[in-house]
């Protein structure tokens, strides 16, 4: 008998310690989750993107003419004063060289006005002649008139002579200066580069600032020949910045003028604040650097600041700028990552009592850390964040250790 009890007693105890072990391997245990909380206070939403400054005027200073511009010596950032600081100094070019046949048609035309400067010599002459003629018959058409001999008539005839001739004179003078001009306008086609005739010795035109400022890009710094309008050194002031910054479309239409702007990642400690000016008027296509085509709308944006915060920046600096499109100082509002699609709708798990509920809410406005919450929760509820798929309706959960609140 007592062994038969030992026997019932050991395999007893056996098949409970069994049971026992079946049972807590197969309970339900609590799936560890990170915890957050539905707040109320103040959220704002802003669109970001990467832009850079500029001066707000840059004025480009070009070659009035095409010539040869000397060697600039303006470094970039040397203050320049306007209408006094010489930016350039420029010279006329060399003639160009002559080829056989049009060194032999300028030397034909070289000959053709000597000939006319002659004929036009004598044409001088000639009227010279006839003005000393006339007056000699004038004087003996005065005298004839004084005895009575012609009458008034020839007199008067003898005197529009005289005028007549004279203006002649006059006339062939002219023309005898224009062939003389024909004739050294020939002959400078033939000067050719190196020759003395060619130097000007007056030198040089002196471009000079057109505003005060400072330097900011030199484009042509050594000696060399240049068409006009070349462009030689862009000026402006560098106290006077704005920021572009390059937005995709879609954002750029929820922006509007006057709007706050948050601009960091500047190289300073402290963000800087600033307004939107101009959401410009057209768009551009541009490639990512995933080589995605996309179009994007400059915004214009102005400091708001004491310029002396500025005064470590300049043209072209890299900025980020957080253009404020909504802000509510009194919302709902929960962690973005608590949010996931049940169908069409949004929904997250709360924390009732360690069981995951599930609830539908409706949301509104969102940023990249939080969302308005319209209905569904209620502020201080707990939420889950980042629920994974092993998360349904009526789950046991508990908190991850190091987790809490986010």
């Amino acid at each position: 008998m007592g062994v038969v009890f030992r026997r019932v007693l050991f395999w007893g105890g056996a098949f409970a310690l069994l049971i026992g072990a079946l049972v807590y391997a197969f309970w339900p245990r609590p799936e560890s989750v990170d915890l957050g909380k539905v707040t109320r206070g103040p959220m704002q939403v802003t669109v970001n993107a990467e832009g850079q400054t500029r001066v707000h005027d840059v004025y480009e200073v070009s070659a009035p003419l095409a010539g040869e511009v000397l060697r600039i010596d303006s470094e970039v950032g040397d203050p320049v004063v306007a209408g006094e600081t010489v930016i350039a100094t420029m010279r006329p070019m060399d003639p160009d060289f002559l080829d056989v046949r049009t060194r032999a048609q300028i030397q034909a035309e070289i000959s053709a006005a000597e000939a006319a400067l002659s004929l036009a010599k004598a044409e001088v002459s000639k009227a010279q002649a006839q003005l000393d003629f006339a007056r000699a018959e004038l004087k003996r058409a005065r005298t004839l008139r004084e005895r009575g001999t012609i009458s008034q008539r020839g007199l008067e005839q003898a005197e529009l002579d005289l005028k007549t001739r004279s203006a002649a004179v006059d006339t062939t003078k002219a023309e005898l200066k224009v062939r003389r001009f024909e004739l050294a306008n020939a002959r400078a086609r033939l000067i050719e580069p190196g020759s003395d005739a060619g130097e000007d010795q007056t030198c040089c035109i002196y471009v000079r600032a057109p505003v005060s400022g400072r330097v900011l890009k030199v484009m042509r710094k050594s000696q060399g020949v240049v068409a006009a309008g070349a462009g030689l050194v862009e000026i402006g002031n560098p106290e006077d910045l704005e920021v572009v910054v390059d937005f995709l479309s879609t954002d750029a239409v929820k922006i509007r003028p006057g709007d706050t702007v948050v601009i960091d990642e500047w190289g300073g400690e402290d963000t800087l604040n600033g307004l939107v000016r101009r959401v410009e008027p057209y768009g551009f296509t541009k490639v990512s650097a995933l080589g995605i085509e996309e179009q994007r709308v400059n915004v214009v944006i102005d400091f708001a600041e004491d310029p002396v915060r500025l005064a470590t920046l300049g043209h072209g600096y890299r900025v980020e700028a957080r253009v404020v499109v909504w802000r509510e100082t009194d919302v709902i509002k929960a962690p973005i990552s608590a949010l996931f699609r049940a169908g069409s709708q949004w929904a997250m798990f709360v924390n009732e009592a360690g069981t995951a509920r599930q609830v539908a809410v409706e949301i509104g406005q969102m940023n990249t850390q939080e969302a308005e919450v319209l209905s569904g929760v209620a502020d201080g509820s707990e939420v889950i964040l980042h629920p994974s798929d092993q998360i349904v309706d009526g789950s046991l959960i508990s908190s991850r250790p190091n987790g809490g609140a986010r």
